[in-house]
């Protein structure tokens, strides 16, 4: 489908991502098998995985929730002691979450399930097309990034007015 116009891409990926969403979806729920946790605490858990804590906005943020519902969240995972919750030290209004050793230990798990699924899935593709896909959905999340910066301005334009 080399340059392909943009109907016939349409097409293409109106055709593709559903498919390929329930095989990410499938893989995902393999992944928690046995863990005890649902796909939604898993992201957070993800999400929280690399800074070594985030203020409950940004946490939100990330996890593409509101405030009120990622709180609701980290409660739910503060109970299974995957997660732990403390004031700023600086601000003290400022909620921060991040991972217990827990959680940082099932996160890691999780982890390395996908590093054997993907490189399962790695080693069935070409160098080239491994290269391809990397470039194909870094510019389709540059493109997801921009689409959700220009609706957030006019957004803010239209609350301005």
């Amino acid at each position: 489908m080399v340059g392909a116009d943009i109907p016939a891409f349409v097409q293409q990926i109106q055709h593709l991502f559903p498919r390929i969403m329930r095989y990410l979806e499938a893989e995902a729920t393999r992944e928690l098998i046995g863990l005890e946790v649902t796909p939604a605490q898993m992201n957070a858990l993800v999400v929280l995985y690399e800074p070594t804590n985030l203020p409950m906005g940004e946490l939100a943020e990330l996890l593409g929730l509101t405030e009120s519902a990622a709180t609701r969240l980290v409660d739910r995972l503060l109970r299974m002691n995957l997660v732990r919750r403390e004031r700023d030290e600086v601000d003290r209004r400022v909620v921060r979450v991040r991972l217990s050793s827990y959680g940082r230990q099932l996160a890691d798990l999780v982890f390395q399930r996908r590093q054997e699924q993907f490189t399962r899935f790695a080693e069935r593709l070409a160098a080239e097309d491994r290269t391809n896909l990397i470039h194909g959905l870094t510019a389709l999340l540059q493109a997801f990034q921009d689409l959700e910066h220009e609706s957030k301005e006019i957004t803010t334009t239209f609350s301005d007015s």
